[in-house]
């Protein structure tokens, strides 16, 4: 059974949150520290039009729920979107991640979070583990379905 987005309610954890243009992984980040129960998301984000390609996204999950706060932001109708999970992280473990990164790295964004070392290099210079890279081929694979040129057969 595939995940659902609610519309009306990523729409209000939006509000909730100031959710902010261009800042998908800091805005699932703050959605999943003030909804109980949330799973925190990373992955890709397809549709038809441009850019023709996956985006690298994030939103987070309550059970079989997609919330995106980044909804309002996409100008895409919420039935267009389809979400490919390249790694859950739950809450406890997401603040961890965080404040070992602001510690190690300061002067580094701790968002995104790539998963385990090894990283491999694909798409535009992201990087990410297997289960990152097996999530971004997924997702192109989709792409590639959704934006088929249009053959006219006149």
């Amino acid at each position: 059974m595939s995940k659902q987005l609610d519309k009306a309610l990523s729409l209000e954890v939006a509000k909730n949150i100031k959710s902010k243009s261009k800042k998908p992984f800091d805005n699932a980040y703050k959605a999943a520290l003030v909804t109980e129960g949330a799973i925190y998301v990373q992955g890709f984000l397809v549709f038809s039009g441009q850019p023709y390609r996956p985006i690298e996204h994030a939103w987070i999950e309550v059970e079989d729920t997609i919330i995106d706060p980044n909804l309002q932001h996409l100008n895409k109708s919420a039935e267009s979107l389809l979400y490919f999970a390249a790694q859950r992280i739950t809450v406890e473990n997401l603040k961890e991640i965080i404040e070992e990164s602001q510690e190690d790295y300061p002067e580094d964004d701790p968002l995104p979070i790539y998963g385990n070392a090894p990283y491999e290099y694909y798409g535009d210079v992201m990087l990410g583990d297997k289960p990152y890279l097996d999530a971004y081929k997924a997702a192109e694979d989709k792409c590639k379905e959704v934006n088929k040129p249009i053959v006219d057969s006149n």
